[in-house]
């Protein structure tokens, strides 16, 4: 492994022993605030954490324009069923297979960890030959572009802006879709008089899962959509069901990879249950296998219950309002050709205390058609009778093929590698959106190294592009004048 690879990956590794789930930042804020200190470079830290630092240009480079490097701190925090890892104090360990570095287990936090690694070693290293730069690094990203949100608006000198938190090499971002989330809550009564007797346990694992921006387009499939399918199957044909304990799903924008209820029946119908259940397991084991999901497990288990049930009435009401939730591609781009213009991802269901909170994030590169997904989610809500929350949600990043930093870019791109390097906007939300709606007049791009299955246990990260991404942005700086 060449060098300075292994002088990023060093970096990277460092940062990786630091607990940096959303909105537990604090640890690696701190962090970048004493390295920057270490080293000598000017260094705030504002009220939410967001880190900003200002690194002197190379000696003949002082009045060259400003350029901003940025990425974001947090990462979203998933892994297998089976393992012990512990998100607020174990570190992320590295394991290298070939050309590619993944977790044990977990996600690797290369989104967006690595782009926090190539800053910092761009920062430090003699042979760049750099115009003044500032590194921009933001908190809660994955949550909402929280970070992003709360930015100052005197934070930012340069006018220029390199995002690092796109996952194919060889591609340029210009452009990305605005979201909007909507939680629903559906209060439960609790059953008095209790005549069930066989309690089951329903499970779905195995799923890919991946991000609900970028990969929401592969269909593949949703553990709540095949959870609320299997308790919709059950709850025709038996009459009585309660449920006791219901959740899924981790985040907003990531699939949901697994699933579990806990139901309560009459003793007579256990056999029946049974029966349904097999019938309907089968059936949805067949949909995920064609969609891709070839490991998805759907089990039943039955146990002795000692928890809350809630009555059947309820029961009836929350798995028809799970039912009715949509998800996936809504619709995709007329303009642009393989886009993803509007979609929605059925997050997450928790049960607590008698209240059932579900999180919908819903996205689209067309403010008209957002408004029309979250209103049908909201719509869902209403016809179930349950209160709702949307909130504000972040801007697009409206495309400008004429930009003059990518006509920059390109040049110095072909100039390396002789071939056009791909351009598109994406149907993820980036941090590009919100900076560009409080500075109107910073030109920016988002690229990075490739990353595949990003917010699943299967994050890798791709070592030669990392180089890529090294070299490209080297000589980008050099360029750039």
């Amino acid at each position: 492994m060449e060098a300075k690879l292994q002088e990023i990956l060093d970096i990277f590794e460092e940062i990786n022993t630091i607990p940096r789930k959303s909105k537990n930042e604090e640890q690696i804020s701190n962090w970048l605030v004493d390295w920057a200190k270490s080293h000598n470079f000017e260094v705030n830290q504002d009220k939410v954490l967001n880190v900003y630092m200002s690194i002197p240009a190379t000696p003949g480079r002082e009045n060259d324009k400003t350029v901003v490097l940025q990425g974001h701190m947090d990462m979203v925090c998933e892994k297998t069923p089976d393992s012990s890892h512990d998100f607020t104090r174990d570190a992320i360990k590295h394991i290298v297979e070939g050309e590619w570095l993944h977790g044990d287990n977990t996600t690797l936090g290369a989104d967006n960890g690595i782009a926090i690694a190539i800053a910092l070693a761009i920062a430090t290293d003699a042979s760049v030959s750099r115009p003044p730069l500032e590194l921009l690094f933001t908190v809660d990203e994955e949550t909402g572009l929280n970070g992003a949100v709360n930015l100052e608006g005197d934070f930012l000198k340069g006018r220029v802006l390199l995002n690092l938190d796109s996952e194919d090499e060889g591609v340029f971002t210009i452009g990305c879709a605005g979201g909007r989330d909507v939680e629903i809550k559906l209060d439960l009564q609790i059953e008095a008089s209790i005549t069930q007797d066989a309690c089951f346990r329903l499970a779905v694992d195995g799923l890919r899962g991946g991000h609900s921006g970028v990969d929401i387009h592969e269909q593949r499939e949703n553990a709540n959509v095949l959870m609320a399918r299997l308790l919709s199957s059950l709850i025709k044909e038996i009459d009585g069901v309660c449920v006791s304990e219901i959740s899924g799903g981790s985040a907003h924008n990531a699939i949901p990879r697994n699933a579990a209820a806990t139901v309560f029946v009459p003793s007579q119908c256990r056999d029946a249950f049974r029966e349904i259940f097999a019938g309907t397991a089968e059936k949805l084991h067949a949909v995920a296998r064609s969609s891709g999901d070839k490991d998805v497990e759907i089990s039943l288990k039955e146990t002795n219950g000692q928890n809350v049930i809630y009555t059947s009435k309820d029961t009836m009401r929350l798995i028809n309002l799970l039912n009715a939730l949509p998800h996936g591609v809504m619709k995709m781009s007329i303009d642009i050709e393989g886009l993803v213009e509007t979609s929605t991802n059925f997050a997450t269901i928790g049960l607590e205390n008698g209240t059932v909170t579900i999180s919908t994030s819903q996205r689209s590169s067309v403010a008209s058609q957002l408004d029309w997904i979250v209103s049908r989610v909201e719509s869902v809500a209403v016809l179930a009778g349950a209160p709702y929350h949307t909130n504000e949600g972040y801007p697009g990043w409206e495309p400008d093929p004429g930009s003059e930093l990518l006509a920059v870019c390109k040049n110095v791109f072909k100039a390396l590698y002789s071939r056009e390097p791909h351009v598109e906007a994406i149907h993820a939300g980036l941090e590009c959106g919100l900076i560009g709606a409080k500075f109107s007049d910073m030109d920016m791009i988002s690229f990075g190294p490739t990353i595949k299955n990003p917010h699943s246990p299967q994050e890798k990260l791709h070592l030669p592009s990392v180089m890529k991404i090294w070299d490209f942005t080297k000589e980008f700086l050099k360029t750039i004048k």
